[in-house]
């Protein structure tokens, strides 16, 4: 296959066909994706393209961009890791580029990825989003609600929001909101079940929590902080599975107050006794600051986060909207 052509092979051109610069996106999905097909599924084109057009950018720089691992999948060369990052550089200034032209005449345009936790992605950032897309039709958005971190390195999105701070990394970050967690249960499992008065009552009941081992933060893992040793027969991956395990009223969960507060079906237990607060970090790659979309993005989320603190803190359970702009 293309990419197991030894490097000889191509200095024996005595001529360098002309360079696509088209093949340089082609090349970046597959840096990112690590296959080719999974670059193609996002490029919308056959595995057959990937290669082809990596096969001609290998050609035309006489250099191999990528050795193919059995493990790893597409690992970039040395000459390969020199490329990406003039790429990456390219890529930007391209965006930018297109987004001030098109500005000019029909306002702001584009597409981008929001990557962010489950229930803050599928509660929240998605009711905001639908009205701020009101206001800019030519902007698109895909929102990625998933209980993992997000990869910006790869692009896997452009904006992310995630319960930790990144370690590293080019990126513009900011703290976006604190939020808060409390113990929830129905009228029914409370009913039905012997009395809680104080946190040592939690003792005879049972919990839905998140699977240990497979949890994608240890700030997750608050009921161990909580209640060690709480009896947690039923758990998952998912603060949604959670939230519905407790609505069946055979369990209590530990909830995101901007997720069961204002559900009328679900009551707090031990309010003020029982609460976990915690942190959403919004960051996004340097290389991205200069595109308006991203940064107008970043700009009303932070704004939303702002106006309803008091749902995010458990103080209100009415979600609130910014004004049209």
């Amino acid at each position: 296959m293309y990419w197991q052509k030894s490097p000889m092979d191509m200095q024996k051109r005595t001529t360098q066909p002309p360079l696509n610069w088209d093949d340089l996106r082609f090349f970046l999905e597959v840096a990112r994706a690590r296959t080719a097909s999974g670059a193609a599924r996002r490029l919308g084109v056959d595995y057959t393209t990937v290669s082809r057009r990596i096969r001609a950018l290998e050609q035309c720089l006489g250099a191999l961009l990528f050795e193919k691992s059995r493990t790893s999948g597409f690992v970039l060369t040395v000459e390969g890791q020199r490329l990406v990052g003039h790429a990456e550089s390219l890529e930007s200034t391209l965006l930018v580029a297109c987004e001030q032209v098109f500005g000019t005449t029909g306002g702001l345009s584009g597409h981008l990825r929001i990557g962010c936790t489950e229930a803050f992605g599928t509660c929240f950032i998605t009711a905001q989003m639908s009205h701020f897309l009101e206001h800019y039709p030519n902007i698109s958005v895909d929102i990625l609600p998933v209980p993992h971190f997000i990869n910006l390195s790869r692009r896997e999105a452009d904006i992310a929001i995630t319960l930790e701070r990144p370690e590293r990394g080019p990126y513009v970050c900011s703290r976006l909101c604190d939020y808060r967690l409390r113990l929830y249960a129905t009228p029914e499992y409370l009913a039905n079940h012997p009395p809680i008065g104080c946190r040592e009552d939690l003792a005879g009941h049972s919990f839905v929590t998140y699977v240990e081992d497979l949890a994608f933060s240890f700030k997750l893992l608050y009921l161990n902080d909580l209640m060690p040793g709480a009896n947690s027969r039923l758990r998952s991956t998912s603060v949604v599975a959670h939230y519905h395990a407790a609505l069946e009223g055979r369990a209590l969960a530990i909830l995101p107050c901007f997720l069961a507060g204002p559900d009328p079906r679900l009551c707090e237990v031990l309010p003020g006794e029982v609460e976990v607060t915690r942190q959403f970090w919004m960051y996004y790659s340097e290389d991205l600051r200069k595109l308006k979309r991203v940064t107008l993005v970043a700009e009303y989320l932070r704004a939303c986060a702002e106006l309803n603190r008091p749902l995010l803190m458990g103080e209100s359970r009415v979600m609130g909207y910014l004004p049209s702009p």
